[in-house]
């Protein structure tokens, strides 16, 4: 009879805002998905990134490393948290080197390492603002008005109408299709800023189009489509967030 596959041991604990994913165990094709899919979850519930500690992790084949670009690869645009690896294993160093993933998901040396390098990507310009909103049409309004003022204060004046705009297409479908409260999400970094609304329900969101209205009919979505670089809806733990994506292109 054959020994039983060992399991991976996934832990996560948050500090300082950051969320720490601690791996103990045989890293497969049989654990792949399960320790991809935690580092997605976690980077979904929005921290200011996630660190996955490898130090104890046994990786039989280099191409399983991949896990770690795979899943910042499905959190990349929304909600863009960074993953940063540590690990003090040379030799592991040295797979993560070799097989690529260091290009996309930095490697440090030790947590308290990459703990730091969370503190410089704040310092250099990730700013990102959080705004529950009331189940009622005047969220609109409030919207624009905290858009108005957070943009202000990060000197992103020239994106104030098409992020309005955005923001009340989003608000305005989660009054009208769901139940929810909308949550209202900012970030800007670097030349992009990402306008995001959250919701309790799991219902996807689907661009619609009225075959009998004509051209006078256009849907919110399609509006959001012209105006913006990309936009999309990512499932999360208690609904879903809606996003998009606004360059210096879209200006109005």
């Amino acid at each position: 009879m054959s020994e039983p596959r060992a399991a991976i041991l996934i832990d996560v604990e948050e500090r300082s805002g950051v969320s720490i994913v601690v791996t103990d165990g045989v890293l497969d094709y049989a654990t792949y998905r399960g320790l991809r899919d935690t580092v997605i979850k976690a980077a979904l519930d929005e921290p200011r990134a996630v660190i996955v500690d490898v130090n104890r992790l046994s990786v039989p084949s280099p191409s399983a490393w991949s896990v770690f670009t795979s899943a910042r690869w499905h959190v990349s645009t929304w909600p863009n948290v960074p993953i940063l690896l540590a690990c003090s294993d040379i030799d592991r160093q040295c797979a993560l080197t070799t097989s690529a993933v260091a290009r996309y998901v930095p490697v440090h040396t030790s947590l308290e390492a990459a703990l730091d390098a969370v503190d410089d990507l704040a310092v250099h310009g990730r700013r990102r603002a959080r705004a529950a909103l009331p189940r009622s049409r005047a969220s609109i309004r409030l919207a624009r008005g905290m858009i108005h003022e957070w943009l202000t204060t990060w000197s992103v004046n020239q994106l104030i109408p098409v992020a309005g705009t955005v923001a009340t297409v989003f608000i305005e479908n989660v009054l009208e299709h769901t139940e929810s409260e909308p949550v209202l999400v900012v970030e800007n970094f670097n030349d992009t800023l990402t306008v995001a609304v959250e919701d309790r329900s799991r219902q996807p969101v689907n661009r619609r189009e009225d075959a009998a209205g004509g051209i006078d009919a256009v849907s919110g979505l399609a509006i959001v489509g012209a105006l913006c670089r990309a936009w999309g809806s990512t499932p999360t733990s208690s609904g879903k967030t809606v996003w998009a994506v606004i360059g210096s292109e879209n200006e109005l």
